[in-house]
């Protein structure tokens, strides 16, 4: 469906916790090192309950390596808190990236400069600076699925038959 992308994450508990949303959006996540934990920490596997070994993850050696692979383009989306652009006026295809920065830094500043059009960003009151990345993830990566939802349940079906 989508590529979703955690550059540097930090904090286990999102990282399981976005791996259980992935499966559940039959999404595939990317990992991009360095990671703040173990990827076999405990506490990833409890946010991630059963889900985790039915999880499509791909794990990067370096941000660099990852962009080799996947340069950013017209299927690449960079959420920040840094641009004006909302991510329910951004197009979503699938088989899109979106890449998410880690949870004290975000994505690196450069990055967005060069790619301002590439940029979206969440709503959010004047009284807070960012949202939790688990929540995140999810209210941008069910924005993409809603924008490309016909035949959704079909894949779910078939996927819930497979297991």
């Amino acid at each position: 469906m989508f590529n979703i992308v955690l550059v540097e994450p930090m904090i286990p508990q999102n990282t399981g916790t976005i791996g259980r949303l992935c499966v559940n959006l039959g999404a595939t996540l990317h990992l991009v090192k360095p990671l703040g934990f173990d990827i076999s920490q405990k506490a990833v596997r409890r946010a991630g309950l059963d889900y985790w070994h039915k999880l499509d993850l791909v794990v990067w050696e370096s941000f660099e390596d990852f962009l080799e692979a996947h340069p950013i383009d017209n299927r690449s989306h960079l959420a920040t808190t840094k641009t004006d652009t909302l991510y329910f006026d951004a197009a979503f295809c699938k088989g899109d990236y979106i890449l998410f920065g880690s949870e004290s830094k975000g994505l690196d500043e450069k990055v967005l400069q060069n790619h301002p059009d590439r940029c979206l960003t969440i709503p959010m009151g004047g009284k807070g600076r960012s949202l939790n990345l688990s929540v995140s993830v999810g209210i941008v990566a069910y924005e993409a699925l809603r924008q490309n939802y016909e035949g959704f349940q079909k894949i779910t079906i078939e996927m819930k038959d497979k297991i």
